[in-house]
């Protein structure tokens, strides 16, 4: 089992202790994502194009170098769509650029031919996977897939939740923005219908999920990751994600709430007006914020869940304007401004998201040494 002192770490039990909440002198580090492969070589200590002939090493060399101590998205070959200059992925996806969105030879470019394509293809395929989900045999493959990562981690970092619990989510990476928000806005009793059968075969695996981490010992921490807001608030309205959304979200997440399972909530965007509902929804933390789009940290950090307990916060420079554009001294200050405000227990620190390309060394230098200050010192 993987909440096993004798096999953790420090700096993994570090990260335990926080999930847990429990008081703790250090803050523990989240894991760095960092795009330039220049970068990811330098802070693992090994030579110029060690990461593009061995990414899973360099890449777990450079976290573990840096003094990273929990890892939950295992994704060391993702920087390899990134060049010098920013991404270089060939392949255009419905939000990626496609000059055309053809599904099971439906051609997608109005809100009818989303909901021809969902009532034709996408329902089906819903009710056929919730008629033959095997919860059984999903509660060892998420056990068998969480161990093995925690197996190529070892006892330097903790290994927790992520990409195996389900939930509704907007599906405009399927069918594009134009055409899918076209048709959430025309036909919300379709996308209603949409989200109940996502939420039906979310609660089978969720139960599934809720039965591995009591069954495999997991460390109680998952993020859910779905981006569902812009730099100006939700995209849909609140008002209809109320109505449409929240309560199919709710019951799919029930199975985790109710097995203790700390679930926190990855943002992009101002999802301010989300918070306090997905609070309701049992969610009990919150990863990445876009300060400069309207996420009041201070704010979000003086909630509490809806048991009454102090939140998990994942902290972190921003990735879009301290590290990019900022100075050594201004990623230092937001660091402090984090620890500051961030809660007693529960607090991790490291970036918003992803580190692009073009970030100056001296700010990442510094992001690296103020995380070995917290994570050694405290507050």
């Amino acid at each position: 089992m993987v909440n096993s002192t004798n096999f953790l770490s420090p700096n993994a039990q570090l990260a335990l202790d926080t999930i847990l909440q429990q008081d703790v002198r250090g803050v523990p580090s989240w894991m760095l994502h960092l795009m330039e492969h220049r970068y990811i070589e330098r802070l693992a200590g090994l030579p110029e194009g060690s990461y593009q002939r061995d990414p899973d090493k360099t890449y777990l060399a450079m976290q573990r170098a840096v003094g990273t101590c929990l890892i939950d998205q295992w994704i060391p070959r993702n920087p390899l769509d990134m060049g010098e200059h920013g991404y270089e992925g060939r392949e255009l996806g419905a939000t990626t650029g496609a000059n055309e969105i053809i599904l099971d030879g439906i051609v997608i470019d109005s809100a009818e031919s989303v909901v021809e394509h969902m009532e034709q293809v996408l329902f089906p395929e819903l009710r056929a996977a919730v008629e033959h989900f095997d919860e059984d045999a999903r509660v060892n493959e998420i056990i068998a897939q969480e161990r093995d990562t925690q197996g190529l981690f070892g006892a330097d970092i903790l290994k927790t939740g992520y990409a195996f619990v389900g939930f509704p989510t907007l599906e405009y990476y399927r069918y594009g923005y134009t055409p899918y928000f076209s048709a959430y806005a025309l036909y919300p009793d379709v996308m209603e219908r949409c989200f109940s059968l996502q939420a039906d075969l979310a609660l089978k695996n969720n139960r599934a999920a809720a039965r591995a981490y009591r069954k495999g010992g997991l460390p109680p921490l998952y993020r859910l990751d779905h981006d569902m807001a812009d730099s100006r608030g939700t995209l849909p309205s609140i008002s209809s994600l109320e109505k449409l959304w929240f309560p199919h979200f709710a019951r799919s997440i029930a199975p985790l709430v109710d097995a203790g399972v700390k679930l926190i909530w990855h943002c992009d965007g101002n999802l301010m007006a989300m918070v306090p509902r997905l609070l309701e929804a049992g969610v009990r933390g919150f990863q990445g914020f876009q300060y400069e789009d309207g996420m009041d940290y201070r704010r979000i950090c003086a909630m509490r869940d809806r048991s009454g307990g102090e939140l998990v916060i994942i902290a972190g420079s921003s990735v879009t304007r301290t590290l990019p554009f900022g100075s050594p001294q201004d990623v230092k200050r937001e660091l402090d401004f984090l620890v500051a405000n961030g809660p007693a227990r529960g607090l991790f620190l490291a970036c918003s998201s992803s580190v692009a390309p073009g970030v100056p060394w001296e700010n990442i230098t510094a992001l690296v040494d103020g995380l070995r200050y917290y994570r050694e010192h405290g507050r």
